[in-house]
């Protein structure tokens, strides 16, 4: 049964190993067709990765042109805002402007009606002189309507060019114009006007002609007396009139160009912006496409790495089953044929133990009493088989133990293998790396060889290079010298030099101070300025006797001696100082002794250490003050750039709500210098092109001035705010529109507005007010309007 068992155990292993086998190849081979697909999934991923970066760049690039293109209409569109705030007549002409429907027949300024050629805008306004700044009517009857309506509303003076003429063709017959030279037009054909007011602008450039400059000019009136030329820069020459000079300020007509110029710029830019943005918007959408691309490709990648994975998984599982089963096969085997030996004993001892039970049992009838050699030897025989039979088992617990050892081993084999697989997995990673860097190290290797080439020729340069460097180094390093040997001469010189000048310094140095202090001395000790010293007794007053002299007199005197009195002398230096040496010494001999001179020494040097204490004290707190002013700069710098920037945002979105469709923002003037800028509200309600704040109407600068209120509100909460009527110049679209502001502010914040609107009174939780009595003293009054609504309520239900 045992060898039975085996045999069916080591041919159901040798039947797993070969499907393990089977199962194997057909890996190997799926393994194959998943390496081409992995090669073809990095091919696409690394394709969708590189279109993808193209488009990203192709979007960035346009993101940038969208912004140049902004920026260009932003800055042409201002230009043509504030060309056309020039336009805006302040006269008696904007007064007729403005009427309107008051005056029908006013057909607009001349500037506004007509078109002309480029580059001629200077010509033609000087042309026309002060037509180009008129207002154009269709016919006499509205221009004396005209001008009454500005004696009426004393609104100034205009001029008016009058159209509709009767004879539109009187004056303007052209056969009899002279012809013109080269580069000289008339300046009728550069011009085009309506045909309510062509026939008079034609009348006011009657005879008329553009020329190049003042020479064309000359030559043309002094070959034509009647004909009027004027230069492209505007100066008007005729025989008995001329009008030019350095630029002035330009006429309605140049700047009326100057607008048409930045509006068709700005309507480019915009148009260009918009053709941006729409290509960017695809960009966008191609770039968000190609990045799903690149995000599925990436996933199949990972997908695939995670089949390869799977799949090598099962190879090793698949190896390991194989390996494992025959080695099971042969196992058993070995354990068959052992069982097949020791069956044949045990059936050899088998048969001579049946026989010797078949001579015991035939000899059982005898009643003879055995030999009792025999019955020695049977248990000898007995003891024997019992140690057989102890033997086998020994033998299968010892086959027991081999086995669990060979299970051990087999376990042990297993990790072997699965730690060998891993390091031929490493092998292989290696020899692939190691392939990839000798294509990177033959690539080097190339490169080497050419760059040793460009060497060789770099080195045979360089020695020709040296050689000559050599030479003009010694041409250099003669000249060297004789430079350092001229430098050397020359530095000595300027030593020699600087020792003198030094000492000379120090010479007036000692000399200023000498006479400083003798000044300081003569004012101390005489008390006689340095001016009244010298002038009564410098150098050029004469010297008075010495006391010698004076003495000997005033005892020749005494003696009754006939004597002169000693004269006073000229100034002899040597003289003076033995006579000032010797009043020195006379006056040293006199002494001079202050009693007092400790204690006032004492007194001054604890004021000076008193004094020196409070210098560094107030030294150290400046330091600590500069210290604090300059971290409160920075923290006031930090807090009001956040504040400006939170400000700036909410008043884009307050603007937006209470103008829908306009367009409102804040301003830096000095965005360089955050501390000492001041702040420029730009507000653009809808339909209008104004955007400053001085430009727009009471009401307008209201509700603007509430929005900017709003924006601080919102981007800094405060727990409470109070109002005072700053709704009174609303009406009530606007006043609706604050209304829900206000609302939103009221979720988070408590609001106290002073009002005589109804509608504001309405959203409010409680009205306060103060009334007079019949007998004439006020009263506050107060109504909690939520309270009452939900008690009417209440009544109601």
């Amino acid at each position: 049964e045992e060898i039975a068992r085996l045999s069916a155990a080591a041919a159901d292993a040798r039947e797993r190993a070969a499907r393990a086998e089977q199962a194997l190849n057909q890996l190997h081979g799926e393994v194959g067709a998943l390496d081409q697909g992995e090669f073809s999934l990095d091919e696409q991923h690394e394709a969708a990765v590189a279109t993808h970066e193209a488009i990203s760049a192709r979007v960035r690039e346009l993101v940038q042109q969208e912004r140049d293109a902004e920026r260009e209409r932003s800055t042409w569109a201002a230009r043509a805002d504030a060309l056309a705030i020039g336009l805006t007549r302040k006269d008696g002409a904007g007064a007729l402007l403005a009427a309107g429907s008051r005056l029908p027949g006013v057909l607009g300024s001349v500037a506004a009606l007509l078109t002309v050629d480029a580059g001629h805008e200077a010509a033609l306004a000087a042309a026309l002189g002060a037509v180009a700044d008129a207002v154009a009517v269709g016919s006499a009857t509205d221009a004396v309507t005209a001008l009454e309506l500005l004696k009426q509303d004393d609104a100034g003076r205009a001029g008016l060019l009058v159209g509709g003429a009767e004879d539109p063709a009187a004056g303007m017959e052209r056969s009899s114009w002279p012809p013109l030279p080269p580069g000289a037009v008339w300046a009728v054909d550069i011009v085009r006007a309506p045909e309510a007011v062509r026939d008079s602008v034609q009348a006011a450039l009657d005879r008329i002609a553009v020329v190049a400059d003042l020479a064309a000019a000359r030559s043309l009136v002094a070959d034509h007396a009647d004909v009027r030329a004027v230069t492209r820069a505007g100066d008007v020459l005729g025989a008995r009139w001329a009008v030019g000079g350095s630029s002035s300020a330009p006429s309605a007509i140049e700047i009326q160009a100057a607008v048409d110029e930045a509006q068709q710029k700005a309507d480019e830019a915009a148009a260009r912006h918009d053709r941006l943005h729409s290509e960017l918007s695809e960009a966008k959408g191609r770039a968000e496409l190609l990045a799903a691309e690149v995000e599925a490709a990436l996933a199949a990648l990972h997908e695939s790495d995670a089949r390869l994975s799977a799949v090598a998984e099962q190879l090793a599982e698949l190896g390991q089953e194989a390996r494992s089963a025959s080695a099971e096969a042969e196992r058993l085997d070995v354990a068959r044929a052992a069982a097949d030996e020791a069956r044949d004993r045990d059936l050899a001892g088998l048969s001579e133990l049946e026989e010797r039970l078949r001579l015991a049992e035939a000899q059982a009838d005898e009643p003879v009493e055995p030999v009792t050699d025999e019955r020695d030897s049977l248990q000898q025989d007995v003891a024997q088989a019992r140690q057989r039979e102890m033997e086998a088992r020994l033998a299968v617990r010892t086959g027991e133990e081999r086995v669990r050892a060979v299970s051990g081993r087999a376990d042990q084999l297993l990790r072997a293998a699965e730690i060998e697989r891993a390091a031929r997995r490493r092998q292989q990673e290696a020899r692939e790396a190691r392939a990839r860097g000798a294509v990177i190290a033959a690539a080097v290797r190339d490169a080497a060889q050419r760059a040793l080439l460009h060497i060789g020729d770099s080195v045979a340069a360089a020695v020709v290079e040296r050689d000559a460097a050599q030479q003009a180094r010694v041409v250099r390093e003669g000249e060297l010298l004789t430079l350092r040997g001229r430098t050397r001469e020359l530095a000595e010189e300027l030593a020699r030099l600087t020792d003198e000048v030094h000492r000379d310094e120090i010479m007036r140095a000692e000399q200023r101070l000498r006479i400083e202090q003798l000044e300081a001395r003569a004012v101390e000790e005489y008390g006689v300025e340095v001016e009244a010293l010298t002038a009564e007794y410098g150098p050029d007053q004469p010297c008075p006797p010495s006391a010698v002299e004076s003495a000997e007199y005033e005892q020749a005197r005494e003696r009754g001696e006939q004597v002169v009195a000693p004269q006073p002398g000229p100034f002899h230096r040597p003289t003076q100082e033995k006579r000032a040496a010797r009043a020195e010494r006379d006056l040293a001999l006199l002494g001079k002794v202050n009693p007092l001179a400790l204690e006032e020494f004492a007194a001054l040097e604890e004021r000076h250490q008193f004094l020196s204490t409070q210098l560094e004290d107030l030294k150290a707190t400046r330091r600590d003050l500069l210290t604090v002013v300059k971290e409160v700069d920075e923290r006031i710098l930090e807090v009001f750039t956040s504040a400006y920037h939170d400000v700036a945002r909410e008043f884009e979105i307050v603007f937006a709500t209470l103008f829908p469709g306009g367009e409102g923002r804040l301003v830096l003037t000095e965005p360089d210098d955050m501390l000492l800028t001041g702040i420029d509200v730009e507000a653009r309600p809808p339909g209008k092109k104004v955007k400053r704040l001085s430009l727009l109407s009471g009401g307008e600068r209201s509700l603007t001035a509430v929005a900017l209120l709003v924006a601080i509100f919102r981007a800094r909460p405060s727990p409470f705010y109070v109002m005072d009527e700053v709704e009174a110049a609303l009406d009530d679209v606007n006043l609706g529109r604050l209304i829900s502001l206000i609302a939103e502010l009221r979720a988070s914040s408590q609001i106290i507005i002073i009002t005589h609107q109804k509608r504001t009174m309405e959203i409010a939780d409680s009205l306060y007010g103060v009334t007079m009595r019949g007998d004439g003293v006020t009263q506050v009054i107060s109504q909690r309007l939520r309270d009452a609504e939900g008690e009417a309520l209440a009544a109601s239900r």
